[in-house]
């Protein structure tokens, strides 16, 4: 998914810039100690209580980006995903001239892609898809029907003051109501029965009708399909008076496009999208009449009409196939030592929250340990979650490239992530290793397309607050893969359990899962999780 080259340019920079925070910590430390040798610098390893939680049912609506496709991992399962939209006119009102004829509909949604080459000769460019996951080139049954499922902006039941939530396991509700026969109905099977995401660059051909020159006009890979010349004259060119007034007439009239799935075969392919970058352009002719002299002349002109893949979306993601051992973590966590394993899924799926400090005894809501280091007057350099991952289980399964801690008791984002204003180095999908010092990314072996060993989080901030000020709440924390570490927001869950009643929104953009090392004693040491602090104590 992600440019080798680019990750090891990534992975000198972070390196720089963590040895430089660390030892500027040190630094500051020591400015305190010159002269004086009163002082040493300890590092220490507490137990962490970590859970599984299943999350259910999520709202997965107006998504940055959404999934379309499948993608099955072994203890995961089968995740299928499929997607709705709303449409907006380029212009309300259109002005469309008498004796419309469509020549051609076409619907361009363009993929994350990474540019591999381009030849020096020809021009032609070679692209790469990003955020993609499964078989190349795998293909699948894609249908395109009218949607016949009204998206209302505002929700009844709150008196209109809330923005209307749709969920995942919504798929039924907008199956019953599509409308006729799906509309990309083209011949090339591509388009449709045999459909999969093509990196190849997209050669457009035109010749003009006057000069009969041919021109070529070449753009990045994107999802490009034909789509019924008939439905759209109907629907658009010769719709009702009144119902491409405004945008709001529209999308009561026309309530938008639903994208079906279905499988073909064995092989899976899944890629996340922007919808929203996605147009459909209809290419008509129409009679443009111009008066000289009292003399009328008719000709005939191309023109074209935009729509756009606006308003509200939703993704539906269905899980199915799951393994016994997963199912089995996520409905009957232990709560009283925390899990061995920790199962985190994206979409509709699972996190892990953790505790720290361990218990308080003396019921004076601190935990016993975090009064103990509060009384030693330790100076806090470092504190970090490591979690290591459980190779022998996530063997040949797509690992995800971060996760993501966060306040699950207050849904906010932790400190060290609110104060991390670092970047990686420019480049496509660059975004996602952004705030490098708070970390979660995945480190790996040190061979080429070596696997993932641990993912790493800094939390000094957090435990520095912790410890420093006593009216501070020592909360829970979750812990969740991640699809773009910038998204801070957070979705609802349709039926809030006990714990949380909302997941963090990057969670529900990633398909993928991994299995980690949990706190409970009957993991090895060296492969549990813990917290590591480093700090420098008087003598």
């Amino acid at each position: 998914m992600y440019n080798t080259a680019f990750l090891k340019k990534l992975f000198l920079l972070c390196s720089f810039f963590i040895l430089f925070s660390c030892d500027k910590d040190f630094n500051v430390v020591g400015e305190d100690l010159i002269g004086n040798n009163n002082f040493d610098l300890v590092k220490e390893y507490y137990s962490v209580k970590a859970y599984n939680q299943k999350t259910g049912v999520v709202q997965t609506d107006n998504l940055p980006i959404n999934a379309l496709g499948f993608y099955t991992n072994a203890t995961f399962g089968t995740t299928s995903a499929s997607f709705a939209t709303q449409l907006t006119l380029e212009k309300a009102n259109p002005e469309i001239g008498a004796n419309a004829v469509m020549d051609s509909v076409v619907i361009t949604i363009p993929y994350f892609n990474k540019l591999k080459d381009t030849d020096s000769k020809t021009g032609i460019k070679t692209y790469e898809l990003d955020s993609i996951f499964g078989t190349s080139k795998a293909p699948f049954k894609l249908s395109i029907y009218e949607s016949g499922y009204f998206m209302r902006d505002l929700d009844p039941t709150t008196n209109f003051k809330e923005k209307q939530a749709f969920y995942n396991d919504q798929k039924n509700d907008f199956d019953a109501l599509k409308k006729g026969n799906r509309i990309n109905d083209a011949s090339n099977v591509a388009e449709n029965d045999a459909f999969y995401f093509d990196p190849t660059e997209i050669a457009e051909k035109t010749i003009d009708e006057e000069t009969k020159k041919e021109t070529t006009k070449r753009s990045a890979p994107a999802m490009r399909l034909k789509l019924s010349n008939s439905f759209f004259t109907s629907k658009i060119l010769n719709a009702p008076s009144g119902k491409l007034a405004s945008n709001d007439a529209f999308k009561d009239y026309f309530r938008g496009l639903y994208f079906s799935i279905e499988k073909t075969g064995a092989n899976e392919n899944m890629a996340l999208i922007d919808f929203t970058k996605g147009t459909i352009r209809m290419y008509y002719k129409e009679d443009l009449s111009t008066t000289s002299n009292g003399v009328t002349t008719v000709k005939r002109v191309n023109k074209t009409l935009d729509l756009y893949l606006k308003g509200n979306t939703v993704n539906f993601l269905e899980q199915t196939n799951a393994n016994v051992d997963y199912i089995n973590a996520v409905s009957t966590p232990n709560l009283t030592e925390g899990d061995a394993k920790l199962y985190l899924k994206g979409g509709t799926g699972s996190l892990a929250v953790l505790e720290l400090f361990g218990p308080d005894a003396d019921n004076n809501g601190v935990a016993d340990q975090l009064e103990l280091i509060r009384s030693k007057g330790w100076l806090i350099n470092e504190a970090n979650l490591i979690f290591n991952i459980d190779a022998a289980s996530m063997k040949n399964n797509l690992e995800p490239n971060r996760i993501y801690l966060y306040n699950l008791t207050n849904k906010t984002p932790v400190l060290d992530y609110l104060t991390d204003n670092t970047t990686a180095p420019r480049a496509v999908g660059s975004e996602k290793f952004d705030k490098f010092i708070f970390g979660g990314t995945l480190i790996k072996e040190a061979v080429t397309d070596g696997r993932g060993l641990t993912y790493k989080v800094r939390i000094t901030n957090h435990i520095k607050n912790l410890i420093k000020n006593a009216d501070s709440t020592n909360v829970k924390l979750g812990v969740v893969v991640t699809e773009s570490i910038g998204i801070g927001s957070f979705n609802k869950l349709k039926t809030p359990n006990t714990m949380f009643s909302y997941v963090p929104t990057a969670s529900v953009l990633n398909p993928l899962g991994t299995i980690l090392f949990g706190g409970h004693p009957s993991v090895p040491e060296e492969k549990r999780l813990r917290l590591q602090i480093i700090y420098t104590k008087p003598n």
